[in-house]
Formats: structure tokens, C-alpha cells, sequence
């Protein structure tokens, strides 16, 4: 620790913060537009100028470490100022000379209120220019369908660039030209490629990239803020949904150093405008091949005709990827009401089954744990194209230390090194014998990271796969006092929740797969399953939120509730229990699904222990203790993963692949999005071009 004194106050801090962090810690305002805590130093705008006695000019605080100050004559601590004269005309001099250049699009811009410049100047900014040139203009690029470029506006931080090489480890973004001629592009004015893109629109520190989708739809001050979590993949990313009206209109980061740190991916940010089209908005009902409009005591009655004519073990269902915890218990008491067994959350025909124990379905190392992890191995998974978020993570972890690396599967671009050790079953068994080669790298590891992706568990050996991947794990050191790295990756926000309440099949039910075999059953219930092809025969019940598959299916439609028009609880990849809030209401008629559950028991005969939200958690509580536990983990058994690595099965020679084949369009909400699916066909074209 080393001591030096900011405007007049001793603090104490580590030798290797920089002068900005020591000044924020003494509790002084450091403005700044380059410098960001999560990328590296540039020291490009010089706005963050301190004064250091004994220096002969301003510091750039972002750039100089409190190691380098030097102390006094007699051994004082260094001295540093940030509010003296001159330092405040020297930030003026800074900021005269960024707004030599920019426009003056305040009115017009996107970034407008949320803009640091504009908030800057205020402080540091003068009424009148000095300069009566012409303001430089540079021509705007393209760079995707996603950001929106005015690049006349751009001051040259470079925190778009950094960002895209460092964190999204994809170059997408550079610096061409020198002096009044530098410009920020992409390469040949070609679309980005990252799946982490949007987030250059959040670290602009002016308006040059703004989201343009969003583009002139609104201002800040126009929306309600809420805070909630993201379910278009199971890691469970903190965000923070704007909404006005009835319409959400943009999905924002929140900082969660525990799982997003304060990334999300494009799917997350630009999924809005599927929220609002192809939407169920009232209940319908099949007559003579065709739906019509219905009302909901229609709807009910034929459900209850049905049911009522239908014996227990020829009623079935399924649990789609984004339901939340509160629906899925509600259709499990129903269906146990019912006397069916024939229930599962796996719509994916994944082999994770809580009879294992929990700790076989978790990412045990968790998410932050990735960066302690000095050796990985991946298993069947794309963590790209299946959690960019969470890919961020093994990158940020390669960075810092060239952690070794090993796929199993599809040799894919991950966007950092790793060894392809082959495609199958086979080298995963070399691994767990100790006979391939990185089993010793692994072994040879303090902390190992085994994950493990659904593309090898959803196969037709994916038992045997899951039982191997976790003899390997054990063989290799990853399962110990302290350390838990045997990890599933999920895909399905709803996966982990779903198997918590043990939606599996019954002794001699069926799973998702058999139910939707031809004669299987004559009644099926999908809750917002839109994987599975039903084939004709069974009388199909979809509750769900859009005219996706299930509702071409179906008999009866029950118009559900997005995650965004409902508070509801989901269990994120690792475990971790975590609460998505109402921002919006439904359209039209739809209602909160678990709602529309207990109003169907009414009719069913079979009336379910709850008439509010309130008294539903209340149940779910007494239940399943851990579900109280908001932002907690309640880990797993870890010698459930040796159980599990003493159970027996053949594995084919089918080489793993991913179980995300399209980033954008994975599920209702993603294909009823316009930007998704621009953003699909430019991926597709950009992939069959390399193919080519």
C-alpha cells in the first residue's frame, strides 16, 4: 500500500492504482472520456488532468500509476490536487479543443441526455468558440444494421476499438489516418461481426454510435426504468428495460460483476421489437381446421371437454426455454392434479436429470469463478454462439494468463487460441483414461475447468456423454475441496429452474421427446414450447406469447405474458436465483401465464392453492426453500458429480455439435424480431461466403 494526499486528505492505496482511481477512492471528480475500468489505458483526451507537486505540467491521471509519484523532500507522501486553478483551466483548454470540431447535434442526437460530453462541458465547457474555421466533417460509415455511426461527432477515445479487440476479441473497429485526418472504421466499411457489439453504443462517450434501431424513437427522460433480467440465453445477464407506455423501447446493461460484469449481447439489447410483433393478444380456438377469435370461458371449456374425456396417462406436457419458475409450478401441481406423469422441462431432449443431484446441472465453478480456472476444457458447446456473455469471461481469463485451452467438437472461432483435441466421444473417453495428451495439462492444474454443453447432451448417448465428462473431471483433479469445475453450460433460461422443481417424467411417464411421437398421447399441454414438432393427433394447448410453431399447432391458444410484462423468478446457468420485474403490461387480453393456470384449474376441477402472486411464491417457498434466495447460489453436492462418474453407457462416434446453430433466432421472441433477422441473414451470408 503506499500513502499520498489528494486536496488535502491522507489516503492509503494499492501502489498499483493510478492517480484516477486514488483521486475517485479520496472521493474527488475526475472527468474523463477514454479511460474505462474495464479496458485498457489510452490516455487519448487528457480530460482527466491532475496536478502533481513537484511536476511541471498537469498529469493525465488515467495513465500515470501512484507508484510513479514520487514523495517529498523529507519522505512526505505525494501531494495531488484536482481542483486547483489550474487544473481546472487546464480541462478547459481540453474541452475547447474537443469541441473545436463538434458538431453542434445536441438537439438532434440520440445520446442527448445521456451524453458525457454534454455533461462535461457543462463543467468545463465556455459559451463562445475561439475558432472560426470550418468544423471538420467526416463521411459516416456503415458498420451493421445494430449501431449507427456520425462519425463527424466521434472525439477519438478509441474506447469502441479496445473494446471490440480486447473484451469481444473480434477487430472489428481501427483507426485509419493521422492527426485531423484520423477516422474510426471498420475494414472496408463491412458490418461487425461480434455478437457483443451493441455495447460500443454504451461506452461512446458521445454521440458517434448510437443504437439504430432505437434511432429518433424516444428520449431518456420519456421512460420508466426497470430493472430486470435477461432470458435469451441461461446466463442470466443484470439489465435494465426502458419502456414507454405499453412499449419497451430499449434493453440497457446493468453492472453485475458476478455474472455480466456489464456486457449483454445483441440479442439481449436488440430483442425489443420482437416483443411487439406476431403477439398473441387474445385466446383462440381450432374449428374446422382454422382458429378463431374465442373468449377465455370458451377457451377453458373446451380444454375442460377435452381433459374430461382423456385419461391422466394420456395427457402430457412440455415447459418451453424462457417460462419462469412461478408458471412451471403451477402446471406441475395441475398436472399432478391431473394424476399425469407425463411432464418435462427439457423440451431439448437434454440427458441432465435432477435424480443426479443438482450439482450435475450446474455450472459449478460459476461464472465469475471462470477467471480462476488455469486449464479448460469444452466439451460439445459453442460458448460463443451459446453465451457470448460468458465467452467474454474465458477470453478476459486467456488474456490475463494464456490459460490453456481444449475443445471437444466443432473446430469453430472462439475469438481466443485453444487446441482442437478432436470432434467426439473418443477423445473425451482418451481424457478421462489419461491417455490423450491435455489430460496431463489438466491434472497439471491448480483449478480445472471442465464445461460441458448441451450439444453433447442432447444427443442420443448424452448420458453416457454426461457420465463421461464427469469420470473426466474427476480423473483430472477438477472436483475437490474448494473447487468445483465441473460446469454445464445451458442454453435455456429456464433449464436449471425447470429441473429444480423436478419437471421430469414420473415413474413410467414421458419426456419430451416420446410425447411428441405419433400416438403418444391424445392431450398435450406446450407452455411456451416452440422446439418440438408436434405431429397431428393430440389435441395441442399452447400457452405462449407469439405465433411461433406451437401456435400453428395448436387447438386452443392462452395468451401469455413476455418476461418483460411479468415479475417473474429464473435460475441462471450457475445456480443463481435471480428476479425479472414487469416493465409493461400485455397486450390485449393476454395474462401473467401462471394466471391463466389457476384460473384453468377453476375449470378443470382441480383448484390450484393460490389466488395471487403472493401466495403463489408463498407455496413455492415452503416447497423449494432455495427459490427465496434472490441473487443466491445454493450449490450443489459435489459428490453427486462421483456418483455420477461411476454410471456406465456407450457413447457413438457422432462428433459433437453445437446446440445453437442461428446466434439470433433461437427462440419466439428472437424470430419475430425484424433486426434478428437481418442480423441472421448478414451472419448466414457472411459464414457461407467463408465456407466458399
Amino acid at each position: 500500500m503506499a500513502k499520498l494526499i489528494v486536496d488535502g486528505s491522507e489516503i492509503e492505496v494499492p501502489a498499483e492504482f493510478t492517480l484516477l482511481q486514488a483521486c475517485e477512492q479520496a472521493g474527488a471528480e475526475v472527468p474523463r472520456f477514454c479511460f474505462h475500468e474495464r479496458l485498457s489505458i489510452a490516455g487519448n483526451c487528457r480530460m482527466c488532468l491532475v496536478e502533481v507537486k513537484g511536476s511541471p505540467k498537469p498529469v493525465a491521471s488515467c495513465a500515470m500509476a501512484v507508484r510513479d509519484l514520487r514523495p517529498g523532500p523529507n519522505g512526505e507522501p505525494p501531494i495531488v490536487n484536482t481542483r486547483t486553478p489550474l487544473v481546472k483551466k487546464a480541462r478547459e483548454g481540453v474541452m475547447e479543443f474537443l469541441l473545436i470540431n463538434h458538431p453542434l447535434d445536441c438537439p438532434i442526437c440520440d445520446q442527448g441526455g445521456e451524453c458525457d460530453l454534454q455533461d462535461q462541458a457543462m463543467a468545463y465547457g465556455v459559451d463562445s468558440s475561439r475558432f472560426h474555421e470550418n468544423k471538420r466533417a467526416v463521411e459516416d460509415k456503415y458498420i451493421g444494421p445494430l449501431v449507427k455511426t456520425v462519425m463527424t461527432r466521434c472525439i477519438h477515445c478509441t474506447r469502441c476499438v479496445r473494446f471490440t479487440t480486447e473484451v469481444a476479441g473480434v477487430c472489428d473497429l481501427g483507426a485509419i489516418g493521422r492527426g485531423e485526418d484520423m477516422e474510426i472504421t471498420t475494414y472496408l466499411e463491412s458490418a461487425m461481426h461480434s455478437e457483443l457489439q451493441g455495447n460500443v453504443i454504451d461506452l461512446c462517450p458521445v454521440g458517434a454510435l448510437t443504437s439504430r434501431p432505437y434511432a429518433f424513437q424516444a428520449r431518456p427522460w420519456e421512460l420508466n426504468k426497470t430493472e430486470s433480467i435477461d432470458v435469451m440465453d441461461a446466463v442470466g445477464s443484470a439489465i435494465r428495460v426502458d419502456a414507454r407506455g405499453r412499449e419497451v423501447m430499449r434493453v440497457m446493461p446493468r453492472v453485475n460483476d458476478a455474472v455480466n460484469e456489464e456486457w449483454i449481447s445483441d440479442k439481449t439489447r436488440f430483442i425489443w421489437d420482437g416483443l411487439r410483433t406476431q403477439r398473441l393478444d387474445r385466446p383462440y380456438l381450432r374449428e374446422n381446421g382454422r382458429l378463431r377469435p374465442a373468449s377465455w370461458s370458451e377457451a377453458f371449456a373446451a380444454i375442460a371437454a377435452f381433459v374430461k374425456a382423456t385419461k391422466p396417462e394420456r395427457i402430457g406436457a412440455i415447459v418451453g426455454d424462457l417460462a419462469a419458475i412461478e408458471e412451471s409450478f403451477a402446471l406441475k401441481l395441475l398436472m399432478e392434479a391431473l394424476g399425469t406423469k407425463n411432464v418435462d422441462g427439457r423440451q431439448d431432449g437434454t440427458a441432465l436429470d435432477p435424480r443426479f443431484g443438482r450439482a450435475s446441472y450446474l455450472f459449478n465453478a460459476t461464472i465469475a469463478g471462470i477467471e480462476r480456472a488455469d486449464a479448460i476444457l469444452i466439451v460439445g458447446a459453442n460458448p460463443r454462439r451459446e453465451a457470448a456473455v460468458l465467452n467474454a469471461r474465458i477470453r478476459k481469463n486467456w488474456r490475463g494468463g494464456r490459460t490453456p485451452i481444449g475443445l471437444i467438437g466443432e473446430r469453430v472461432d472462439l475469438t481466443y487460441d485453444y487446441e482442437h483435441l478432436g470432434a467426439g466421444g473418443e477423445t473425451l473417453a482418451g481424457i478421462a483414461a489419461g491417455t490423450h495428451p491435455f489430460a496431463e495439462v489438466l491434472r497439471r492444474a491448480e483449478r480445472p475447468l471442465v464445461i460441458l454443453g448441451q450439444g453433447a447432451l442432447t444427443r442420443a448417448d448424452g448420458r453416457a456423454v454426461l457420465a463421461l465428462a464427469a469420470k473426466a473431471a474427476v480423473a483430472v483433479g477438477a472436483v475437490k475441496d474448494g473447487w468445483n469445475g465441473f460446469s454445464v453450460l445451458h442454453t435455456a433460461a429456464a433449464r436449471v429452474g425447470s429441473l429444480d422443481l423436478g419437471l421430469v417424467p414420473g415413474e413410467g411417464g414421458l419426456d419430451a421427446k416420446s410425447m411428441v411421437q405419433p400416438g403418444a398421447l391424445d392431450l398435450l399441454f406446450l407452455l411456451g414450447a416452440d422446439e418440438v414438432e408436434v405431429p397431428a393427433g393430440p389435441f395441442v394447448v399452447y400457452q405462449g406469447t407469439h405465433g411461433d410453431r406451437g401456435a400453428h399447432r395448436a387447438d386452443v391458444i392462452l395468451p401469455g405474458a413476455a418476461y418483460t410484462e411479468k415479475s417473474g423468478t429464473y435460475v441462471n446457468t450457475e445456480g443463481r436465483v435471480q428476479l425479472a420485474n414487469r416493465a409493461a403490461f400485455p397486450p390485449g387480453d393476454a395474462r401473467e401465464d401462471w394466471a391463466i393456470l389457476r384460473a384453468l384449474s377453476d375449470v378443470l376441477g382441480h383448484r390450484l392453492p393460490f389466488d395471487s402472486l403472493l401466495e403463489l411464491r408463498r407455496k413455492l417457498y415452503a416447497d423449494y426453500l432455495h427459490f427465496a434466495g434472490i441473487d443466491a447460489i445454493a450449490a450443489g453436492d459435489a459428490a453427486a458429480i462421483a456418483a455420477l462418474a461411476g454410471l456406465d453407457g456407450e457413447t457413438d462416434r457422432t462428433p459433437f455439435a453445437s446446440a445453437v446453430k442461428d446466434f439470433y433466432l433461437t427462440n419466439p421472441i428472437a424470430r419475430a424480431s425484424a433486426v434478428m433477422a437481418e442480423c441472421s441473414a448478414l451472419a448466414n451470408g457472411a459464414l457461407r461466403q467463408a465456407a466458399e
